[in-house]
């Protein structure tokens, strides 16, 4: 199969290296005429280990080239990948017109084929950008059934990049109908690909490397409180990835509920006190709890959306299968509730005011002191005939749900309950 690649910066380079190994025929398309010749002669783009005997014997055996013919490299393909930068503008905004000077080349010289042709997308944008240029440049050449359009997101890290490319950690590819990926793509990519919307394939690449950002900053601030306590950092961090199970794992990684309990929240509290009595700073762990109020904002404003003056809340401890009420998101959200007039009825078969003890009876009086009042075991009596329904844990039955929500009913699913989307309300999902 023959690819052209668009854009010879460093994943260019790479992929370019990478698939003529693989029994591609790659022609690297580029503006800058010193990265043409560099290629064509086998020579080094970037400093990237394993990468120069790749081009160095991709150009002597004729498998790998470049030009700056656009028309040449598109007629000579049936897949065309771009790669070229998007980097950023001085107000943090991101530059995608690299791309879209590209995408519409590429669109040009597609109308003058006879064969069908794939776009592949490999630039790093933000959710909807295919889906613009899709509708300012491409429709017409989809709707002819001349032009597949995919985003692929690479995942290469400088150092490692071929090793990355040959065996990735993680493989998404983005299409029309995030179901159908296309034959001739499908033998362009390394693992089994996780097939998904086009948005959702841009956002995956933000998310990864916003956490991976996230994780290292995490760990240099670990590391200098240590070294305020005479502590050593490595070894604290060492210790914290030992636990696969909670730590290192899918665990807590699911949008829902903001966090609450007797642990997280005093504990984020403590860590940034002694930080800042110590006279270090710590700006991801002085933020954590804000970002959880943000979120918890947001639910809260989901719920005055409806505009709705009943609500019924179903599960109110801070997590599923307890009756702790300690900063629990759920107890804040009846509460705050009240204070504005809702009519508000709970539902939670795990929690007997009666049987609440010490601090966590001491959070149900601080907080909702009328807790008895509305907490009811009837779970039709409390679902009603219509209105809001904030659904935090999977705490009634389905099949009860099933027969008593109606259209008259607007559910928020809080933590991701899918077969409710099977009853005959209208439900909204919090993160979805």
């Amino acid at each position: 199969m023959r690819v052209s690649i668009f854009g010879l910066g460093y994943v260019g380079a790479v992929t370019s290296g990478c698939l003529w190994k693989r029994g591609f025929e790659v022609t690297g398309v580029d503006v800058q005429q010193a990265k043409i010749d560099n290629l064509n002669h086998g020579r080094p783009l970037i400093v990237e280990p394993g990468l120069d005997p790749l081009l160095s014997e991709g150009a002597a055996s004729g498998r790998l080239r470049a030009t700056s013919d656009v028309d040449e490299a598109v007629a000579n393909s049936e897949i065309s990948l771009v790669c070229v930068g998007t980097p950023s503008q001085v107000n943090g905004a991101l530059n995608i017109n690299f791309v879209r000077t590209v995408v519409q080349s590429i669109a040009a010289a597609v109308r003058r084929k006879d064969r069908r042709h794939s776009l592949v997308l490999r630039s790093t944008m933000l959710p909807g950008s295919t889906r613009q240029m899709v509708n300012d440049y491409l429709q017409p050449l989809i709707d002819d059934g001349i032009l597949d359009v995919c985003f692929y997101p690479e995942f290469l890290r400088e150092g490692t990049a071929v090793a990355d490319f040959e065996n990735p950690s993680l493989v998404v590819v983005g299409t029309a109908d995030g179901q159908t990926l296309p034959e001739a793509v499908r033998d362009l990519i390394v693992g089994e690909p996780a097939v998904t919307s086009w948005e959702t394939a841009e956002l995956i690449k933000y998310g990864c490397n916003a956490f991976h950002a996230l994780k290292i900053g995490f760990a240099n601030e670990i590391g200098r409180m240590s070294r305020r306590f005479g502590i050593d950092g490595r070894e604290v961090m060492d210790l914290l990835c030992r636990d696969e199970v909670l730590n290192i794992s899918r665990y807590y990684m699911k949008p829902g509920n903001p966090f609450g309990g007797s642990c997280l929240p005093k504990d984020v509290r403590a860590l940034v006190y002694s930080a800042r009595m110590a006279g270090e700073s710590l700006p991801i762990m002085e933020n954590i709890l804000d970002s959880n109020e943000v979120h918890f904002q947001s639910l809260v404003q989901l719920v005055e959306s409806v505009r709705l003056r009943d609500v019924a809340i179903l599960g109110v401890s801070f997590k599923a299968n307890t009756d702790d009420l300690r900063e629990s998101a759920m107890v804040k959200l009846a509460q705050l509730l009240v204070q504005n007039g809702y009519r508000l009825r709970i539902y939670d078969p795990n929690l007997d005011p009666v049987k609440l003890l010490g601090s966590n009876k001491k959070a149900a009086d601080d907080w909702m002191p009328n807790l008895s009042e509305l907490l009811m075991p009837d779970l039709p009596a409390v679902l009603g005939s219509e209105g809001t329904v904030v659904i935090s844990q999977k705490c009634a039955p389905i099949e009860v749900l099933m027969d008593h929500l109606t259209p008259g009913h607007t559910v928020i699913d809080v933590n991701s309950w899918p077969e409710l989307k099977q009853t005959r309300a209208n439900v909204i999902g919090l993160c979805w």
